[in-house]
């Protein structure tokens, strides 16, 4: 047991700072360069070699069975390698919490890079070995790279961030993601690798980040949090946070993560199942549930089908669209780092329910807009503008918040489980969307967008009415908001209890050893 571990902090020592170090800012960016990065890469860079890979298949199907491809298989053949995606995802989101708990949260994030790697190779060699079942193996296992790094990136960051900026920097997640999603889209540009030619290598070329993960990310400490209450190691813990915060700054993280050690008492980290049946979690399971499936059913799919037809209306050519559409995923890119600036300040209610509040007006307008397209010239560029601000109140809302809260509302003991069970919810989500989405365009066509503003308006109630500020709490504190919800009002001994119980371990950490 280390002494000056359990020193207390004078009551003239100075506040926290209010910039990361440059250690815990760049191991931010390792995790998040083979993470969420990937997910967001690998989801936009599909959509430029589409006419691309349709040639390849017919060719390949006729080579191999000397009969054209039927067009009606050659779309199940192209459905299955875009949405084989969103089911590797899903076994991915299965097996994160696994690995993070078993392998560490830093174990985990090497271990996907391999996965990554193989991808890239079996996609890679699918078009010069004339085998489309590489192509559809590689995007599985890139889909389960993606749910592994979606699950495990935001555990990490949140782990080792300090309370005072743990949202700035959990908001990483959504940076790195509109990052991959906006240079997936240049790096698909017909000036690079968007011509025909080069397809295999613009798909093989997720192996870039794995690599780069691979080189960075070892030089940066395992999570603070995981290694003292998950694995008892009390020094490497001390060792870590020096490294990520300063040695004049680490006591004030250590004693806050061995209050939670104590409260957890040795408890193990839970099964996803086992969160279900546990009452002292029930309204933050419901939070999120209702926040996830919120996030990818509140109308952004919507908007990004819509743009295309929105920019042909406003006057822009089929050649140039691509260029347009780069400014939707800039847009999406902006609004992220700007909500990694404001969380912190602004606190996370605001943002999220300003953001999902804002979308509903824009789903308002563009229903309007779409409606009266062709009555006055200057609407379609109404449109236009809706579409930009529904991306900006989405990216500054929903599209960062969400991850960042899940982080917050769990203990360790829970947290792996609650990421597992969102992160299957968010892929059976979106690949739910993806299925009953253009039979809902057809059947509604633009007021589709109020079914949208319905769900959007119910997911900013529910936020205002259940779910408390978390800026600035420690995992304990807020716990502590959610014990009325979960117990109900009639708890006052078993609060009294926990009172006494939190003012017993933090006279401990403050006495002097």
């Amino acid at each position: 047991m280390l002494r000056m571990e359990h020193q207390p902090l004078l009551r003239g020592s100075s506040s926290p700072s209010k910039l990361p170090s440059w250690t815990l800012f760049l191991a931010v960016c390792a995790v998040g360069i083979g993470g969420t990065f990937q997910y967001g890469y690998n989801v936009s860079i599909i959509n430029a070699p589409t006419q691309h890979i349709h040639k390849f298949l017919n060719e390949t199907w006729t080579s191999r069975y000397h009969k054209e491809l039927n067009p009606d298989l050659l779309t199940f053949l192209w459905s299955v390698i875009a949405s084989i995606f969103s089911l590797g995802g899903l076994c991915g989101a299965l097996m994160g919490g696994s690995m993070a708990i078993r392998l560490g949260r830093k174990g985990a994030l090497l271990m996907n890079n391999i996965i990554a790697i193989l991808a890239s190779i079996l996609m890679g060699l699918s078009y010069p070995t004339g085998l489309f079942e590489l192509l559809i193996a590689g995007r599985f296992l890139i889909g389960i790279n993606s749910g592994i790094g979606f699950c495990v990136q935001p555990l990490y960051i949140g782990e080792i961030a300090p309370k005072h900026l743990r949202g700035g920097l959990a908001m990483g997640t959504s940076i790195f993601l509109t990052g991959g999603i906006l240079t997936g889209q240049i790096i698909g540009l017909r000036e690079l690798l968007g011509e025909e030619k080069y397809w295999p290598l613009l798909l093989s070329s997720s192996c870039f980040p794995a690599f780069a993960q691979l080189l960075f990310l070892p030089w940066f400490p395992e999570s603070p949090r995981y290694l003292l209450i998950d694995r008892g190691d009390e020094l490497s813990c001390a060792k870590a946070l020096k490294r990520f915060h300063g040695s004049s700054e680490y006591r004030r993280e250590m004693e806050d993560i061995q209050r939670e050690s104590s409260a957890l008492d040795g408890e193990k980290p839970k099964k996803p199942w086992q969160l279900f049946t546990d009452r002292g979690v029930r309204w933050q399971l419901i939070t999120v549930i209702v926040m996830t499936m919120g996030q990818q059913l509140s109308g952004i799919n919507a908007i990004y089908f819509y743009a295309t037809y929105i920019f042909e209306a406003a006057g822009i050519s089929a050649e140039k669209i691509p260029y347009v559409t780069l400014g939707t995923g800039a847009c999406e890119c902006l609004t992220a780092l700007s909500c990694g600036l404001l969380i912190d300040y602004v606190g996370r209610r605001y943002l999220i329910i300003g953001g999902y509040l804002l979308m509903t007006l824009w789903c308002t307008v563009l229903t309007l807009s779409l409606t009266y397209q062709d009555l006055y010239t200057w609407v379609p560029y109404v449109s236009m503008m809706c579409i930009f601000a529904f991306i900006l109140s989405f990216g500054l809302g929903p599209g960062g918040i969400t991850n960042t809260l899940i982080a917050e509302l769990f203990v360790q003991s829970s947290r792996p489980a609650a990421y597992m069970i969102g992160g299957t919810l968010s892929w059976i989500s979106f690949f739910t969307i993806g299925m009953l989405f253009p039979f809902i365009v057809n059947g509604l066509k633009q007021y589709c967008f109020l079914v949208f503003l319905l769900e959007c308006s119910f997911v900013a109630a529910f936020i205002f009415l259940v779910i408390p500020e978390t800026k600035n709490k420690s995992f304990l504190e807020i716990k502590k908001e959610f014990h009325k919800l979960n117990f109900g009002r009639n708890t006052r001994k078993k609060e009294t209890e926990l009172y006494e119980r939190t003012q017993l371990q933090d006279e401990f950490l403050k006495s002097p050893s």
